[in-house]
């Protein structure tokens, strides 16, 4: 079981960039896919949640409106969209098979190593 996360990088302020969470060794269909953040010296954040039928929860409210969960099923991968994006947004995303509330879906402990974005001109 194994979540990998890519495209974060270097972004400049009002830019976007689409993160990707890869599922290897079991199928994301059932699964609840939640994205939580974390910056150096600072608490996680949560993001959003997916549930099993793609119902987002949103938890942090600035990313209502600028970031959007998906999934694609047929590359068992999941993503966050992120739009309008702010040097506060600067951090390490992180994606996972939980949630911080209960939605919808099965939920595994699983999570991803992280991708970093920073958003700085």
């Amino acid at each position: 079981v194994q979540l990998v996360e890519s495209g974060g990088g270097l972004v400049q302020p009002g830019g976007s960039l689409r993160l990707s969470c890869a599922a290897s060794g079991f199928t994301l269909d059932n699964y609840v896919i939640g994205w939580y953040r974390q910056a150096p010296g600072k608490e996680r954040e949560w993001i959003s949640c997916l549930s099993n039928t793609d119902v987002s929860t949103y938890y942090l409210d600035s990313a209502k409106g600028r970031f959007t969960p998906s999934r694609d099923r047929t590359k068992n991968t999941a993503y966050l969209q992120m739009n309008n994006l702010e040097p506060q947004d600067t951090a390490t995303y992180i994606c996972a098979t939980y949630c911080k509330t209960a939605v919808n879906g099965q939920a595994l402990d699983a999570r991803g190593q992280g991708t970093l974005v920073t958003v700085a001109s």
